[in-house]
């Protein structure tokens, strides 16, 4: 009989919320495999040799509407609350992104502005947002002027360096996602509830991972100590048979030995720079969609709160990802749907067997709502 009830491959997010539910509610014992050298997933951060609390793998601001996600995290850290802006270069000016009232403000002359923005609240409402694509389709020849302008100076460049593609070969679910929000508002998100863990997001996962029915391993690949036999559907764990549940979270295809070939990912490549002056720019994070080859600037202390003589800025280089890389983004293109909808669906065969997560579910989903269907599915019973 194996000494743990539940196995959960992944000590990101999504691992971690259905470890601690199991082991504080249910009392059961779960085992964690981890490859990396460190749990959080893309969310681990550390202080650098400046003393600056710094991403490995991006910046993460949290943000969610729901205030049971709020609360269960809260649980586990205390929180910086941090409303983040981002600023884009657009015509050699800063403006903020998503484009609002105030981007417009700033990039045409009065009389234009005045005109787009009463055109943008007469048709669609102060306060609401309106997608490009969308704009587009007004018959308002201003209007369209401006989705034309918003499309070719924010959105164009910066999808084909984030993606490697143009934006007719994504899906809608991204390039329907460039909104023009028809307010003065800021903020890139209008979440409720927004920050980030003040001492950090690896300090509160470990927080939540502190109970005794709880058993990590670090710097392990789970084929090491599990196998799935694919004919018989068992589970063996160290060798001998594993009649408990396995909560996967890695790559749905390596699972399943890419049987229907692999899915690709979207990698990066960060490039950190510690900068010796108290800040480096006017936003957590710039946008860069026309110029040089990386997408985005992200200076940490904006984000974190922190004090310092010295500053840390991240760069961000989108680039292919191969098996061995790091993989942050599924690319979103129907070829890539239907074969996951393969591996999906062969899931389905295996009764002892969760799904949850990005990798998972082969989908980019924000942390709150990792967060959230871990917890959903945690409440229909395991």
């Amino acid at each position: 009989m194996s000494m743990f009830d539940y196995v959960v491959v992944g000590a990101g997010l999504s691992g971690v919320v259905m470890a601690e539910r199991i082991a504080s509610q249910l009392k059961k014992r779960v085992l964690i495999i981890e490859r990396r050298e460190h749990v959080g997933g893309n969310t681990y951060d550390y202080y650098n040799e400046d003393g600056i609390l710094v991403s490995r793998y991006g910046p993460h601001v949290f943000h969610t509407k729901l205030k049971e996600i709020w609360g269960y995290l809260s649980q586990f850290t205390e929180w910086h609350h941090y409303q983040h802006k981002v600023l884009g270069h657009v015509d050699g000016n800063l403006v903020p992104i998503p484009f609002n009232l105030n981007s417009i403000k700033i990039l045409f002359p009065k009389p234009v502005a005045e005109k787009l923005s009463s055109k943008l609240i007469n048709f669609f409402g102060y306060g609401n947002k309106v997608h490009v694509l969308e704009l587009k389709e007004t018959k308002d020849e201003d209007l369209k002027f401006l989705a034309d302008y918003v499309y070719d100076k924010v959105f164009l460049n910066f999808t084909h360096k984030q993606w490697g593609l143009r934006p007719e070969e994504l899906d809608v679910s991204i390039t329907g996602r460039v909104p023009i929000y028809i307010s003065y508002d800021d903020r890139y998100f209008k979440d409720e509830f927004q920050g980030v863990p003040k001492f950090g997001y690896a300090r509160m996962i470990k927080n939540m991972l502190n109970h005794n029915n709880i058993k990590l391993m670090l710097n392990t690949d789970y084929r090491e100590v599990l196998t799935v036999n694919h004919l018989t559907k068992q589970i063996k764990l160290f060798g001998q048979p594993f009649e408990g549940k396995l909560i996967y979270t890695g790559k749905i295809d390596e699972l399943f030995d890419f049987c229907f070939g692999e899915l690709p990912y979207r990698g990066l490549e960060l490039k950190f720079e510690t900068v010796n002056r108290e800040f480096y720019q006017e936003a957590g994070t710039i946008h860069f969609s026309n110029e040089y080859e990386f997408t985005r600037v992200s200076e940490m202390k904006r984000i974190t709160g922190q004090k310092s003589n010295v500053t840390t800025i991240i760069r961000e280089f989108p680039k292919d990802c191969n098996r061995n890389d790091i993989p942050y983004y599924p690319i979103p293109q129907q070829e890539n749907i239907e074969k996951f909808n393969q591996y999906k669906e062969k899931a389905k065969d295996y009764p002892n067997i969760i799904l949850t997560g990005r990798l998972a579910d082969y989908k980019y989903y924000d942390m709150h709502a990792s967060i959230l269907m871990a917890l959903d599915k945690f409440k229909k019973g395991l």
